[in-house]
């Protein structure tokens, strides 16, 4: 249906939109937006096929492109690539000109995700929450040990070979996928953040083939690991992507004891501003994100039925 296509279109946006920014992961916004698993899944069987393909196994490779969600995946991957073309230069502008109102923003939409996550835990115990204690500690002190995560301060790469184009979109992508680890931040961190957006917003053709050959093979490993991981220990799992987006709120802080530092600074004289946007930004995910995922129930259950009266499209049983 149109109506779906354009509601993939618009989830794909947000999640480009939000890899855009350091510190901020598209993953976080398709576990708002009810789509992670849905979209891991999609990943990991396109990833497959292309691993057949290598092996010249067309019966395969047939098998496990039947099993990727086109309607679901194409627009939702056009909206990821246009928020990139069109927001780039915006969110770079923002983050300059306004960096503790932006940093207040995205520190709620965080906060609110977290609950959202939390809610799609099947069978909450104690131990999840030990497990978003542990892994959400660990990451806020190993994100301390990042100094300098401006561009100034990390070193940007000079004119940066094609090799680190490929492997920083190798790293980046697997990042991208995780909520709470941004893979902006970690291309901040590989000093590949300034030369990967200037590729970007100046269409450096052979720069970015680079990138998104090192994503493209980064991806088909990664999201193998990552399917296998929800299928069979969801809960564990989903735990561990909470801590993750817990712990990354430091690097959204927007009172950096510094420029160069990732230390925990006191709030500014701005701060009721940015409590409020930050509040506003968190009950907007939680509202959204509820809503979000009515509607994503609603789909999965027409899907079965459009593929029963239509008889196309269903995948098949044998590889």
């Amino acid at each position: 249906m149109l109506s779906h296509t354009i509601a993939h279109f618009i989830r794909g946006f947000a999640m480009g939109s939000a890899d855009i920014v350091p510190g901020v992961s598209g993953g976080t916004i398709a576990l708002v937006l009810g789509i992670y698993e849905r979209f891991i899944a999609s990943i990991r069987a396109g990833s497959k096929a292309l691993t057949l393909l290598v092996r010249a196994d067309v019966a395969g490779f047939r098998h496990w492109m039947a099993q990727v969600e086109w309607a679901f995946i194409i627009p939702l991957l056009a909206g990821i690539g246009t928020a990139f073309l069109t927001l780039a230069r915006v969110i770079r502008d923002l983050l300059v000109e306004q960096p503790e109102l932006m940093a207040a923003i995205f520190t709620g939409l965080v906060a609110g995700s977290v609950v959202i996550a939390w809610r799609l835990l099947r069978r909450p115990a104690p131990m999840h929450g030990l497990i978003i204690a542990a892994v959400g500690l660990a990451t806020f002190v190993a994100l301390g040990l990042v100094h300098g995560t401006s561009e100034e301060s990390v070193g940007q790469m000079s004119d940066p070979a094609l090799w680190a184009f490929f492997l920083s979109g190798a790293v980046a992508i697997c990042a991208m996928i995780l909520p709470g680890v941004s893979g902006s931040f970690l291309l901040v961190v590989l000093g590949m953040y300034g030369p990967a957006l200037d590729a970007l917003t100046e269409m450096q053709v052979v720069d970015l083939v680079a990138f998104g050959l090192g994503a493209v093979v980064g991806l088909a490993l990664f999201s193998q690991v990552l399917h296998l991981a929800l299928q069979r220990y969801h809960d564990p799992m989903m735990a561990v992507l909470i801590g993750l987006m817990a712990g990354s709120i430091r690097v959204l802080w927007p009172w950096p004891d510094g420029v160069e530092s990732t230390a925990i600074g006191a709030p500014g004289s701005d701060w009721p501003i940015a409590l409020a946007l930050a509040l506003v930004a968190s009950l907007a995910v939680v509202v959204v994100g509820a809503y979000a995922q009515r509607v994503e129930a609603a789909e999965e259950r027409e899907l079965p039925e459009a593929l029963a009266e239509g008889g196309a499209g269903a995948p098949p049983t044998a590889a």
